[in-house]
């Protein structure tokens, strides 16, 4: 199943990003290792992050979004996490 997740920085979210990035990608890193992310990156207009993931549930994402790096330290002062179906374009099966 898959989910999204959104962090919403904090208002010294830019300033603490530099700081806890290497933690948070090495985070990304090993659940990309066991095929969990699709994607993941910062919004453009620096409102926060918008990752995409792979898991069996919302359980597992909530424990993941919480203990990530950006999350514990106060990049994120909000973390929001939504079921998604993808629809376009079509996985192959």
């Amino acid at each position: 199943m898959k989910f999204v997740i959104l962090g919403k920085d904090g208002p010294d979210g830019a300033q603490k990003r530099p700081l806890y990035r290497e933690a948070h990608l090495k985070r990304l890193e090993a659940w990309a290792q066991q095929g969990k992310i699709i994607l993941a990156g910062p919004l453009t207009d620096k409102i926060g992050s918008l990752i995409v993931v792979e898991a069996e549930s919302l359980e597992e994402v909530r424990a993941f979004a919480m203990d990530d790096p950006y999350t514990l330290h106060g990049v994120f002062q909000e973390v929001t996490i939504h079921p998604f179906l993808q629809v376009f374009p079509m996985e192959n099966h």
